[in-house]
């Protein structure tokens, strides 16, 4: 039996770049130059930027090799 999301947070998709910083233990400017660059795939929405969550453990087990 799969578990069920418990919250909004649960459900959610994408992070903003500031949700993303103390994810990765960085700092905001940081994480703005990490998506900037395109280390970590994002798209935008309008001006904002969105990280998938997919994206973020692709990057985080990129950087682990």
């Amino acid at each position: 039996m799969s578990e069920q999301p418990t919250n909004e947070k649960d459900l959610r998709r994408t992070y903003k770049v500031e949700e993303l910083a103390p994810i990765l233990g960085i700092g905001r400017n940081s994480a703005y130059e990490l998506v900037r660059s395109g280390q970590i795939r994002s798209f935008r929405v309008g001006r904002a930027y969105r990280v998938p969550k997919d994206a973020v453990e692709e990057f985080l087990r990129k950087t682990s090799d």
